[in-house]
């Protein structure tokens, strides 16, 4: 028996050793992954303080008059045809309405023209945003594309505005400065920004979010084999990707027994898809995505927003109180011409109205001496 006695306590040594060895290694992985823990978590919350610190700054409020950009001595390659000089009607400048100034700005208070762009000249969308950085609210005004403007040129539509000014200025700044000028004209004001998109760059970015959730509202079917084109999107709600909501947008006309499309139906689908754009913005996962998507749109879009000033318009998402927030709206239409103009005509007591309600920038009310609206 005693000669077995030291091997027996040296097993039992054996095992408080293993078990040490056991206990210190787990204290070792709790301390190691509770010091990673700390560390992970001070690197994210400095980030996040410093990300704050650095889009804590909101945009300065555009000057109320702004001049338009130097044009170039050549015209961009694709414009192949001279305008007809009655087409054209070009100013020198934008200004807000007499008696505005810089003080009548409101606080923290911003406006975007939002342009739809059909191969490259063709605008195909046209709306007015603004965002109030005080209560954190949205609005969109849709307006359509047939309203007239009061200018010489022969085709006095709003979206003959951007390729009037372009091809007369040279540059596509000049057309996005002539088509702000015409919103002026209806809307008693320029907006700030803009934002120029293409229909690629619409279903890159209706991609980039994961596709966009819609309840459409009857079967839209087409098929133009010219174009190579076959829309078939089934009434009820589901999830488009980026070419189904592209088509969804810009669906008109339809194939024989399908029900078609009005411009106001159309308006009506395109502020759907913007909604949900944004409603898939606002998700948690969509929210950590953020600088993922403002690299995306730099990419596909042109503006004249900073980096900057998109971080900080990105990071006021999670500040309007969910979808409810924004809210979309047609600019108002007193009657249309008909045949062969096809004008819609604005009803300028709503439009004041809707414009003071929603998206009118300066702190007094825009009147109908503040705008030029056709009347007929």
């Amino acid at each position: 028996m005693p000669k077995h006695t030291p091997l027996l306590r040296k097993r039992s040594g054996s095992k408080t050793a293993v078990r040490k060895k056991k206990t210190h290694l787990m204290l070792l992985f709790a301390k190691t992954f509770f010091i990673s823990s700390l560390i992970f978590s001070t690197a994210v919350l400095g980030g996040a303080h410093v990300m704050r610190n650095y889009i804590v700054v909101p945009p300065p409020i555009p000057p109320v008059q702004d001049f338009v950009p130097e044009e170039p001595d050549d015209a961009p390659a694709f414009i192949v045809v001279e305008p007809n000089d009655d087409d054209l009607d070009i100013d020198n400048e934008l200004a807000a309405p007499s008696g505005f100034a810089d003080e009548d700005r409101r606080e923290l208070f911003y406006t975007f023209l939002i342009m739809g762009l059909d191969e490259g000249i063709n605008v195909d969308t046209i709306m007015v945003a603004s965002y109030d950085g005080v209560t954190n609210t949205a609005n969109i005004i849709s307006i359509p594309r047939d309203v007239p403007v009061n200018v010489s040129r022969r085709h006095r539509k709003i979206n003959v505005a951007y390729p009037a000014g372009l091809i007369h200025g040279g540059s596509p700044e000049a057309g996005v400065s002539q088509l702000k000028r015409e919103v002026r004209s209806i809307l008693g004001f320029a907006p700030d920004f803009y934002v120029k998109i293409d229909l690629d760059a619409f279903e890159r970015i209706v991609d980039a979010v994961g596709g966009v959730y819609i309840d459409v509202p009857f079967h839209m079917r087409y098929d133009d084999p010219f174009q190579d084109l076959h829309i078939d999107i089934p009434a009820g709600p589901q999830r488009l990707d980026g070419e189904q909501a592209l088509n969804f947008a810009r669906f008109r006309l339809a194939n024989r027994g399908f029900r078609a499309a009005t411009d106001f139906d159309r308006v009506r689908h395109q502020q759907a898809v913007v909604q949900a754009v944004l409603q898939q913005l606002l998700t948690p996962a969509s929210v950590l995505r953020i600088p993922e998507f403002i690299s995306i749109f730099q990419d596909n879009v042109s503006t004249n927003i900073s980096a900057q000033e998109m971080l900080w318009f990105a990071s006021q998402l999670t500040q309007v109180s969910g979808i409810d927030a924004l809210s979309t709206h047609t600019l108002p239409i007193s009657h249309g011409s008909g045949p062969p103009s096809w004008y819609e005509f604005v009803d300028i007591p709503a439009a004041l109205e809707l414009v003071n309600n929603t998206a009118n920038p300066f702190i007094r009310p825009i009147t109908v001496n503040d705008v030029n609206i056709v009347l007929n």
